[in-house]
């Protein structure tokens, strides 16, 4: 890294980025022609994997099929600071390998962790979306993260409020 003042060495810093985040985009490749996508997530702290639901079929998932290595970025954007002519954010960048979850109970889990950090009430969409059977149907992709970084560029302005 260019600007090493902006690298984010913090565990605890690197974990809140992915914790709050919403959505992440991943690289992919195949044949070396790139593909860019954006998703909503879920990250397993414990285990080190971020997860993903997408459809069964398409451009997506005949590439992860192909090459399942990713990289991937989660980006806190804290807003552009007028005046400084600057920009406020921090991102979480990591490669990992991608795979889909079989196990009912991975996928089970993988769910629940976006439906809490996601809803407001959690419970009622769990229990009418966690059905065996709508959970069988449901493709979840797993990333294991074999390596992460992190960058931050955070500006205080009279502005705006730290």
């Amino acid at each position: 890294m260019r600007r090493v003042e902006r690298s984010i060495e913090d565990r605890e810093e690197l974990m809140d980025v992915l914790r709050k985040g919403t959505h992440m985009t991943l690289a992919l490749s195949k044949a070396d022609e790139p593909y860019l996508v954006t998703v909503n997530y879920s990250f397993d702290e414990a285990n080190m994997r971020v997860y993903f639901h997408c459809a069964s079929a398409g451009k997506k998932i005949d590439i992860l099929r192909s090459n399942p290595r990713v990289w991937g970025q989660v980006l806190e954007d804290l807003g552009y600071i007028q005046g400084e002519c600057d920009h406020s954010f921090r991102t979480v960048q990591f490669s990992g390998n991608a795979e889909f979850a079989s196990d009912i109970s991975e996928k089970k889990h993988a769910l629940e962790l976006m439906i809490d950090r996601l809803e407001k009430t959690p419970e009622t969409i769990k229990k009418d979306s966690l059905t065996k059977d709508k959970i069988e149907k449901v493709v979840i992709c797993k990333i294991v993260v074999e390596g992460m970084s992190g960058k931050h560029n955070i500006v205080h302005s009279a502005d705006k409020p730290e």
